[in-house]
């Protein structure tokens, strides 16, 4: 597909950049030292045991309204103004093809699909395995085939291919208007790679949905960097942020892609949000740090920093999060 026409893409490798020159390319070397000491890994109990989560069941969730939910790792679900929107959807068992391989669910869903509301929008950040799950896309569709995907460029024939027909793909920086909401794709440090032959043939972002009172910024999968200022001067501070925590160490191989908990602060700062919460730790195993440091080592940053803690949670997974919409003045 031709998108010579995007800053993002380079028309002599044909592939998408980072706008810094960060290619997150890895030597072999490194890969597999870093592949070895994760299949050698120490004991972590919580990987053997999942974290506790808040159930709900299709009642519970039929009148979801004026809420954040938390499912796990990057799938949100939150309501505004009528507006139900889900993001990165994933409810299967393994982060990866064929749904035998890539790592395992640790903490289960606190739902199935079939309990879902009505969903809306659909905002995917990017392609890997722990983002786009081909089985959870397909079982959405089956459910709610009328569903409204929001991607970034490249990933729209995918999409197609599991059966979703209502997909706007933009570049960063450009926005629609969907149902009073105007969802805006935002530039952030990543990668994109789902086989051995397609390492960054399409794009990633982070999103900005804004209603006329309220935001949230949906961060999806990235490296800190100077983007969230930039966000934050085009798209205005967010009400509410996504912000991931995990899957940092070993932070030499990590820091690019993936922030810490201490630059998840410094995110949380940049974007000047009035309220964020923690995504993308305690579902999956992805790196070295034990599964539990995440939400340890964001609380002593959040002390450090002078942010309170009801201004920036660690939700539990399927917990609900009423505040940033009720106090919101």
């Amino acid at each position: 597909m031709d998108y010579s026409h995007s800053p993002q893409f380079n028309n002599s490798t044909k592939r998408f950049e980072n706008p810094n020159g960060e290619k997150i390319d890895r030597e072999f070397l490194e890969v597999f030292k870093v592949a070895s000491n994760y299949i050698k890994r120490d004991y972590d109990e919580w990987e053997n045991k999942g974290f506790p989560s808040i159930n709900s069941s299709k009642e519970d969730l039929a009148d979801f309204s004026e809420s954040v939910i938390w499912i796990g790792h990057s799938t949100v679900l939150i309501n505004h103004k009528g507006v139900t929107a889900l993001t990165d959807p994933h409810f299967t068992k393994r982060a990866g093809p064929f749904g035998m391989m890539g790592p395992k669910r640790i903490t289960p869903p606190p739902f199935n699909i079939e309990n879902l509301p009505k969903i809306d929008i659909i905002l995917i950040s990017h392609n890997h395995y722990d983002h786009l799950d081909k089985q959870s896309i397909i079982q959405l569709l089956q459910n709610q085939p009328r569903i409204k995907f929001f991607v970034p460029l490249g990933l729209s024939p995918i999409l197609r291919s599991f059966g979703a027909t209502e997909i706007s793909e933009v570049d960063w920086w450009q926005s629609v208007e969907c149902g009073g909401v105007n969802i805006r794709s935002t530039q952030v440090q990543h990668w994109s790679r789902r086989s051995f032959f397609d390492r960054n043939k399409t794009l990633w972002s982070g999103w900005m949905m804004s209603w006329e009172d309220f935001s949230f910024y949906f961060t999806g999968d990235s490296g800190f960097s100077g983007d969230f200022i930039k966000t934050a001067q085009r798209c205005g501070n967010p009400t509410l942020a996504a912000i991931p925590i995990g899957a940092y160490d070993p932070r030499e191989f990590m820091k690019v892609a993936h922030m810490s908990p201490e630059e998840a602060v410094r995110t949380f700062q940049d974007l000047g949000a009035k309220y964020a919460f923690a995504i993308h730790w305690g579902t999956f195993k992805l790196s070295l740090e034990p599964m539990d440091e995440p939400p340890m080592l964001l609380n002593r940053s959040l002390e450090k920093a002078g942010v309170h803690h009801s201004k920036f949670k660690c939700l539990m997974h399927g917990e609900h999060w009423r505040s940033p919409f009720l106090n919101n003045s």
